[in-house]
């Protein structure tokens, strides 16, 4: 919301049929013009992250003083609005001892609340977030059973580069310049991108892994330890 075009392309989207979700800080939420344009507008939802259930701990994850207190104004400025609402709690080693209390801020509000855990390293290969994670929060991820990336849906980033999922960036394609019929070529590459590859495969554990291939090469990019995305180690080394 920060982006000067927000409101200009908020407005296309809706004229054009779409049903806008938004994922936000919720930092921008109490501004007049905003709240202006999303009760006129109504979006599906708004997601809004929680990061912490105090200013010490929130504005300590995320390096900004005064971020919660921006957080908390449009957090309570869209519930009085009627805005569709829901939380994301980001579990963090930073504000772990806080889950009770970032629990009850859904609650009190009534308002549906996620809950995310497992960290991944940034759609570069960076492994920057992995460390801030908090061990006794971590989950066992489900069994990756297949994935429709590609072909019922897609990512574009603002630049226009189109991949099968914000995972999966590359190979891309520029849709300015192909314009839409360049989606055609993304069912093709996730086909290829969601098989075993490099050390994956073979692995006789594959059928009982909880990671899609575009996300075990984000680990591998970051040198992330095996244990970060592979459910079977000792029993892979056994396997061997």
């Amino acid at each position: 919301m920060i982006d000067k075009l927000f409101p200009d392309v908020y407005q296309l989207a809706h004229e054009l049929g779409m049903v806008p979700s938004i994922l936000t800080n919720g930092s921008r939420l109490w501004s007049p013009a905003v709240l202006d344009l999303l009760t006129s507008r109504r979006p599906h939802r708004i997601t809004i992250s929680v990061y912490g259930a105090t200013a010490e701990s929130y504005d300590r994850l995320t390096r900004r003083r005064g971020a919660f207190r921006l957080f908390w104004k449009g957090l309570h400025a869209a519930h009085e609005a009627g805005l569709p609402l829901a939380l994301s709690m980001i579990v963090t080693r930073h504000n772990a001892h806080e889950v009770p209390q970032m629990k009850a801020i859904a609650q009190r509000l009534e308002v549906p609340l996620d809950e995310y855990v497992n960290m991944t390293p940034t759609i570069y290969g960076g492994a920057e977030s992995l460390p801030a994670q908090s061990a006794e929060h971590l989950r066992k991820r489900q069994v990756f059973t297949g994935c429709n990336a590609g072909h019922t849906f897609f990512h574009v980033d603002p630049h226009g580069m189109a991949s099968i999922c914000k995972v999966g960036r590359d190979p891309q394609i520029p849709l300015l310049e192909t314009g839409t019929d360049g989606l055609r070529q993304l069912g093709g590459i996730a086909d290829r991108l969601l098989l075993r590859q490099g050390g994956c495969t073979g692995c006789l554990l594959q059928g009982t892994c909880g990671t899609c291939m575009p996300l075990v090469t984000l680990y591998c990019k970051a040198k992330a330890p095996l244990a970060t995305y592979c459910q079977h180690r000792e029993r892979k080394e056994e396997a061997r």
